[in-house]
């Protein structure tokens, strides 16, 4: 692994949701919902040994989100600061990601919230620097899929939540 090497990545994802834009922002602004739906491949990740439940979710200007898991042997932890939050429009924070006591990642992501006939059009732009050659050269994509899961995920918890 090169100490020094940096990788950047851009991208976007758009899904439509059938629910409104209130509805779409609550499912991010709730630690309950957002808990229920943001993890990868259908699965929760359990919490390190000795985290001691570390965990913030504060979804204002200034607030912080965070959060650490186990997986594949490793402590990884997520580590958000909000930037802009406009209630049911859009959300802009950068996040560092870490892999044991490594930074692996800082992004920006912006997502939207669009008002689309009686549903929603989410469009989630994130940039990526992915650092020191953690998760090789293919980091951004493994990014780009691992927030497509989520997004997958998201939208079975509104049709779960709309009774679909």
């Amino acid at each position: 692994m090169d100490r020094h090497l940096v990788t950047h990545g851009t991208f976007a994802l758009e899904r439509t949701y059938a629910v409104p834009p209130a509805t779409v922002f609550l499912a991010f602004a709730s630690e309950h919902a957002k808990a229920s739906w943001g993890a990868t491949d259908g699965v929760d990740l359990p919490e390190p040994a000795g985290a001691g439940g570390a965990t913030a979710f504060n979804l204002r200007v200034g607030g912080r989100e965070f959060f650490t898991v186990e997986m594949d042997g490793k402590t990884y932890r997520y580590d958000a600061r909000y930037y802009d939050v406009v209630p049911d429009r859009r959300l802009v924070y950068s996040y560092e990601m870490y892999a044991d006591d490594s930074r692996i990642s800082v992004s920006l992501a912006t997502i939207e919230f669009i008002p689309s006939g009686t549903g929603t059009r989410l469009i989630w732009t994130e940039q990526g620097a992915f650092l020191d050659g953690h998760d090789g050269v293919e980091a951004p994509e493994l990014r780009r899929g691992g927030t497509a899961e989520m997004l997958d995920g998201l939208g079975h918890y509104l049709n779960r939540k709309a009774g679909r």
